[in-house]
């Protein structure tokens, strides 16, 4: 195996969001004071609602969601990754995983797609969160 994973870097690295982390609910508090550099349509996910919270997976290309776009620092970013579950060097593990997707628009962002059997919850068709 090669080196593992390292949140050390200088840079910002955009994070798209779409849950509890968006404005104005209960997570946002740890994005802080990092600065919403974007927001637009994800093509190719759905939208499923959990409950406390929704989750992302991969669908069919006409699938949209909506997320909001934060240029983090790499503290924030592993805070990020705490939360959702997100274990770097163990993604089968994870209760989400961590891609690199892009905006309608053109602009990437690191996103976080749900990681465990959506059987049972209910897509939220709109791709907005709450619905």
């Amino acid at each position: 195996m090669g080196r593992g994973f390292s949140y050390e870097s200088t840079n910002t690295t955009n994070v798209g969001v779409y849950g509890t982390l968006k404005r104005g609910f209960h997570n946002h508090n740890l994005i802080g004071s990092s600065p919403q550099i974007d927001d637009g349509w994800i093509r190719g996910l759905s939208l499923y609602d959990l409950g406390p919270f929704p989750g992302a997976r991969r669908a069919s290309y006409e699938s949209l969601i909506y997320v909001e776009v934060f240029a983090v620092s790499p503290s924030t970013l592993q805070a990020l990754d705490e939360l959702e579950g997100f274990l770097p060097n163990q993604p089968e593990s994870s209760l989400y995983i961590r891609e690199l997707l892009f905006l309608e628009s053109g602009p990437s962002c690191w996103v976080y797609l749900y990681n465990q059997s959506i059987e049972g919850a209910q897509a939220i068709v709109e791709g907005v969160w709450p619905n």
